[in-house]
């Protein structure tokens, strides 16, 4: 197995490593004065089961399309060099959440880097919880390996909450799935009931609307806000406050990326947030280094979830 990492600030990308008990493999990124890249692996990956880990959020220094676009070109020259098999590990698809059409001429961005993936030879991808799972998997032809953020955020529950009533709340309709699924698995695990809680959100243009509608009983209950991403913090703030006026006890909200955009710092130094869960997809280098949102933040690594299958996918490959 080769392992390699694109991000050379990536915290995550060691702490795999370490996990899967190999190092990551060595490659040349060389920049030219126009910036263009050239990127090379420096171990022979010919005959190797090989994976890239790239998360594709955008920073001060890459894009996302730069991110991916770099991505796309080792992922081809592994495959030119006679790689067996190229596996795109992704903590954070970029693109992910244009996967339909809600306007007229509108993109499906998200199958469009599908199709660039499989142009260049991905023989798999393995991304950390997608925006619409359905969407993700239909969009790829190669096979795709999901994994959900809650897994990751159940060893936290206990040391959080303690013995405390328990509600799982999704911020919008669109990610009730979602929830009942981590709703399903805390039952399980803690060996109690767990509730249910949906917000009521909808989005035209890019304008969140609300009636601060609660469907589900969470009165006296500390709840457990799930949703895929946190980009400004509005969407958890709305359901936060909603979520309080409707009784809950307090509210911990949980997110697989953490993005932290524009006002996100302000937004979520609100009261009606008790404590912020992310995993360490993307990091929080968008936030202050001190204030009221970085005492209540926590980063979990997901590291083990993508170990766990990678050793899966390549025992599998390797029979």
């Amino acid at each position: 197995m080769l392992l390699f990492s694109l991000d050379p600030e990536s915290a995550l990308a060691p702490a795999l490593a370490s996990s899967l008990g190999v190092p990551l493999a060595p490659h040349e990124d060389r920049s030219f004065e126009d910036g263009e890249h050239k990127l090379r692996p420096l171990l022979d990956p010919c005959g190797r089961d090989s994976y890239v880990i790239d998360s594709l959020y955008g920073d001060p220094g890459s894009s996302p399309h730069d991110k991916l676009c770099r991505l796309l070109l080792f992922i081809a020259t592994l495959r030119e060099h006679g790689a067996a098999r190229v596996t795109a590990v992704l903590p954070y698809l970029a693109y992910a959440r244009k996967d339909r059409q809600t306007k007229p001429f509108d993109p499906v961005t998200l199958r469009y880097v599908a199709q660039l993936f499989e142009a260049v030879g991905t023989a798999q991808l393995i991304v950390l919880e997608a925006h619409n799972v359905a969407a993700f998997q239909n969009a790829f032809r190669c096979p795709t390996l999901h994994l959900q953020a809650h897994r990751a955020f159940d060893a936290w529950v206990s040391e959080l909450v303690g013995k405390r009533t328990l509600a799982v709340a999704s911020p919008d309709p669109g990610g009730v799935k979602r929830a009942q699924l981590w709703r399903e698995s805390l039952e399980k695990n803690l060996a109690r009931p767990v509730g249910f809680a949906m917000i009521d959100k909808r989005r035209s243009a890019d304008v969140v609307s609300s009636d601060n509608l609660v469907a589900g009983e969470i009165g006296g209950m500390t709840v457990l806000l799930l949703d895929d991403l946190i980009a400004s913090g509005d969407t958890m703030k709305r359901a936060a406050l909603a979520l309080r006026q409707a009784g809950a006890r307090d509210v911990l909200a949980f997110a697989a990326h953490g993005l932290f955009i524009g006002p996100a710092a302000d937004v979520l130094g609100d009261d009606s947030i008790a404590k912020i869960i992310v995993t360490d997809s993307v990091p929080p280098f968008r936030l202050p280094s001190a204030g009221a949102v970085r005492n209540k933040l926590r980063v979990v690594s997901a590291a083990p979830l993508f170990a766990q299958a990678i050793q899966a996918s390549h025992a599998a490959w390797s029979r």
